[in-house]
């Protein structure tokens, strides 16, 4: 009888150290790690903005590699890369659930990969909340501080980076297998268990089957006595009648 694995915590055959969705750590470690992460990524979010805003004018382009890669000043009420720009107020109460949610997953998580990404979205995120919330023209309809210019791609910034790159590296676990427990789904299917349609008999009753086996002999029974009785009788009889 095979006995079923249960899938709320990994064994280590299924969340081994070397493996790159999770090393089996207490999720204080991985959320220690999301928050670094967040936290590294929001300093340089706002520190490339307060130096943007200080040196560069509105409407004077800096060219970094010719007209291909420029630092430009654009005051964005929109979204990431300049989308949904009338609905700023709206942006900003979801950037606040998506911080929320973030730390909310992020007390669970059991893999590394699972945990930089979030971390991404989560520094990203509150890069962007921050200029919403405390930059012109008030709170929750403040314009966030874009300058990054490449080619034809809308002008961005750190906390776009950081929340596309990090969306793009939990979309890739995802479709791989990989969860935020640190487990795989084929792990999880290994570790299932199985029911058998037919139990396998026991060795001990073969082996009983085998000893209560009617032997040739016994199969012949007292009827096979009696005849073997009666043939030799008339055996006996054949040979008085004959002498």
């Amino acid at each position: 009888m095979m006995v079923g694995v249960s899938e709320d915590r990994p064994t280590p055959e299924q969340d081994p150290d070397d493996r790159p969705g999770g090393t089996g750590a207490p999720p204080r470690q991985r959320l220690r790690l999301l928050l670094a992460v967040a936290a590294t990524l929001f300093a340089l979010d706002l520190v490339t903005k307060i130096i943007v805003v200080a040196r560069i004018r509105p409407g004077e382009p800096v060219s970094i590699i010719g007209d291909f890669v420029e630092l430009v000043l654009v005051r964005n009420p929109g979204a990431a890369f300049s989308m949904a720009t009338g609905m700023t107020w709206l942006l900003t109460l979801i950037a606040t659930a998506v911080v929320i949610g973030v730390l909310r997953i992020g007390r669970t998580l059991r893999s590394t990969l699972w945990a930089i990404g979030l971390g991404g979205v989560l520094g990203g995120a509150l890069g962007n909340l921050m200029d919403r919330l405390f930059r012109a023209p008030g709170p929750l309809q403040g314009h966030v501080v874009d300058f990054v210019s490449v080619g034809w791609w809308p002008v961005f910034n750190v906390a776009d980076s950081a929340i596309v790159c990090g969306a793009i590296l939990l979309v890739t676990l995802t479709v791989f297998g990989f969860e935020p427990d640190g487990t795989r789904y084929k792990d999880k299917e290994k570790a299932a268990p199985t029911t058998d349609t037919a139990p396998p008999a026991e060795p001990g009753a073969d082996r009983e089957r085998r000893a209560g086996d009617p032997t040739p002999e016994d199969s012949a029974g007292p009827d096979s006595a009696a005849g073997e009785e009666t043939a030799d009788s008339a055996t006996a009889d054949g040979k008085e009648t004959a002498a």
